[in-house]
């Protein structure tokens, strides 16, 4: 086998093997919808509608909201089509294993890998944030020096943010504890942010005033479509839901619910967010870190403003969990392919969770939280998330000529097949080239990262490529 061959061997797929792989199904349709539900609907809620009302599209940043839904819905029907027909842990990694074969997939799994790292580390560095301030509401505040990573902006001789580097040493030790566990802590959770949006929701919109929707886009479409581009990125977290295939119940039936689910809950909350919201206030005074904050206390309910902030809290916290959760997985996979140590696919017999994975993830990203400032680096979230999008959406197309597929019945199909996945592929390539030149630097310098370890680590484990060597030499 020639050695341009070799690297894009591909990952056979036995579905006699999809309840072998160690894991344990405990997940339902609901734990998926609120796993989505929880990665998706963050601090950013409360954020970003203000942002691109006031910077963007104006009072019309509620149909920005429903424009990058429309385009995120493509890629999460791409999503739900893989993760019903291989329900396997490793998400987009392990679906072009199968349909690519191995370089593309370790090039992608890889850059998913900063995906969840660097997605964990932020929310914890933004969790911290908001916490210190719920704590100064009860006249408690830590030492700077405690409370901010070196170089944050703003902040003179600060060192280690002790609060996130805690925050997701806690939500680690939450995951080893066991899946379902973690779960029913996640969709409580979940509910108590729903809740408070709906307090809002429901506080605010007595007081709308029709004036504030005119003019409703004053930057004209350009900037409708500006600030879809910004919302699309408060949508990417339900592709974690798809690394959770191998530990759900019935995944031919409740991966395509959890994923689509997941994605209609989170797109009626932002756009409630977003309509109320510029209903309250006008969208010129928007531009502020805390807007939903600023429009309580415009239409002077204060009182909610506390809740607002636990709110916050909590919703941070969904993220991490099922961010954290999803990094760790996506390690399992990949190791348990050999391309990485197989310290990272070791099995709890107990929990049935990768406890050495999880705690090796968890306390890289929260080093990286407390030392770090996250403001350029978390850029890789949305780079390395289009990528994946990209590849999933058009793996579709492969996917469907695929001949040990095409024997699997999948309960789920994208519709308007193949024009759907093509738009979507065209879409994410689209977006990512809009991207800032910073963010494809540090793409570029974390991808020759991955490439030297494939080649001085991966290409030579690789349990696959064992198995191919293991023929040749017999025959």
């Amino acid at each position: 086998m020639k050695a341009s061959q070799r690297l894009l061997v591909k990952k056979s797929v036995n579905p006699a093997n999809f309840n072998k792989g160690g894991l344990e199904k405990t997940l339902s349709a609901f734990s998926l919808t609120m796993m989505g539900v929880g990665a998706i609907v963050g601090s950013g809620i409360f954020i970003t509608p203000g942002i691109i009302a006031a910077k963007y599209a104006g009072p019309a940043a509620m149909l920005s909201f429903v424009i990058a839904a429309v385009v995120c819905s493509l890629a999460a029907l791409c999503y739900a089509e893989f993760s019903s027909t291989i329900p396997l842990a490793g998400s987009a990694y392990t679906y072009v294993y199968t349909v690519f074969g191995e370089f593309l997939a370790w090039i992608l799994g890889w850059s998913l890998i900063s995906e969840y790292l660097f997605a964990v580390s932020s929310v914890a560095v933004s969790w911290s944030s908001y916490f210190q301030n719920l704590m100064s509401g009860f006249g408690l505040k830590l030492p700077t020096f405690l409370t901010a990573a070196a170089g944050t902006a703003g902040v003179s001789g600060a060192g280690f943010n002790l609060i996130a580097f805690v925050v997701v040493l806690a939500v680690s030790l939450l995951l080893v504890g066991g899946l379902q566990e973690s779960t029913r802590v996640n969709s409580i959770m979940v509910i108590v942010k729903i809740l408070v949006i709906v307090l809002f929701i429901g506080v605010a919109i007595f007081f709308v005033k029709t004036a504030n929707y005119h003019p409703f886009m004053p930057h004209g479409v350009s900037g409708l479509v500006k600030g879809a581009s910004l919302a699309f990125y408060a949508y990417i977290g339900f592709d974690a839901v798809s690394t959770a295939s191998e530990e759900v119940k019935n995944p031919k039936r409740n991966m395509p619910i959890g994923i689509v689910g997941s994605l209609v809950v989170a797109s009626i909350l932002y756009v409630a967010m977003a309509a109320v919201l510029v209903g309250v206030v006008h969208y010129s005074k928007l531009n502020v870190g805390d807007p939903v904050a600023y429009a309580l206390a415009v239409i002077h309910q204060n009182w909610a403003a506390g809740i607002v902030s636990l709110g916050a809290v909590v919703g941070m916290t969904t993220v991490l969990i099922v961010m954290l959760y999803g990094g760790t997985r996506l390690l399992f996979a990949i190791s348990r392919d050999g391309l990485l140590p197989k310290v990272f696919r070791t099995v709890s017999p107990h929990t049935k969770v990768p406890v050495k994975s999880t705690w090796i993830f968890g306390i890289i990203a929260s080093v990286f939280a407390a030392v770090i400032p996250l403001d350029k680096i978390a850029e890789l979230v949305n780079i390395g998330t289009l990528f994946a999008f990209a590849m999933v959406s058009i793996g579709v197309v492969f996917l469907r000529r695929h001949e040990t597929l095409q024997q699997i019945n999948s309960s789920f199909k994208v519709p308007f097949y193949p024009v759907l996945p093509v738009v979507s592929f065209l879409a994410c390539v689209y977006l990512m080239l809009n991207l800032q030149a910073f963010t494809w630097h540090m793409f570029g310098i974390w991808l020759v990262i991955g490439i030297v370890i494939y080649f001085a680590y991966s290409y030579r484990h690789s349990r696959i490529r064992a198995g191919l060597r293991a023929k040749e030499s017999k025959s």
